[in-house]
């Protein structure tokens, strides 16, 4: 029970210290100007498939962080301009934006998982699938956040985009959740079912039990 408990905090450990890496510096968040590309997500929803659902908030929340950090200089990344501009204008709004969607990726990469392993879907794909879900919602609520709060901020949206070089408002967000968005669920469909099964394939050789 006890070597149980130490295995749990040291994997739970690693999958935050990992999160951290990522998001402190240029290797997790790659800035384009106005947002920024992220694959801090790869270590959120693989934790999440392998260490269960708790676990995942936590590395959710990790994620979150370093997004809230990386605007306050905290971090060696530049700060997303689009993100900045929220902030400034209402803080409580801009870290609501940064939390809620990393929040959402590990209960949409849970269920999402729960449901296809109870159905019997093929392993590797259920992990896959349940990847591509939990990018898609970080995209989905993070941009639809973004959109809503400036709304309701009363934000200058054609202003900030000239300052920013950029023509359309709603063209940048169609290009980065067409574009950035597809790249990023892309990544987690190809490594995070890797990183689990080869996670599982270890704790089976070890004698330890599923998390999920």
């Amino acid at each position: 029970m006890r070597s149980s408990s130490v295995k749990k905090l040291v994997l739970n450990a690693m999958f935050l210290a990992l999160t951290f890496l990522l998001g402190i510096t240029p290797i997790g968040l790659i800035p384009l100007g106005a947002i920024n590309v992220t694959i801090l997500h790869i270590p959120v929803i693989a934790g999440t498939l392998f260490m269960g659902l708790k676990s995942g908030l936590l590395y959710g929340f990790a994620f979150g962080l370093c997004s809230i950090m990386s605007v306050y200089g905290l971090t060696l990344t530049a700060p997303s301009g689009l993100a900045a501009a929220l902030n400034a204008e209402s803080p409580l709004l801009f870290i609501l934006m940064c939390m809620l969607p990393r929040l959402l990726v590990p209960v949409t990469t849970h269920y999402c998982a729960a449901l296809l392993n109870r159905i019997r879907f093929q392993k590797h794909l259920s992990l896959g699938i349940s990847s591509i879900i939990g990018s898609i919602t970080n995209t989905i609520f993070y941009l639809g956040l973004m959109i809503f709060f400036y709304e309701i901020s009363g934000l200058d949206v054609a202003q900030l985009m000239a300052k920013l070089g950029i023509k359309s408002f709603w063209g940048i967000m169609g290009m980065i959740a067409s574009g950035a968005g597809g790249l990023e669920a892309l990544a987690a469909f190809l490594i995070v079912p890797a990183i689990v099964t080869a996670l599982r394939q270890v704790q089976k050789q070890t004698g330890g039990s599923k998390a999920i």
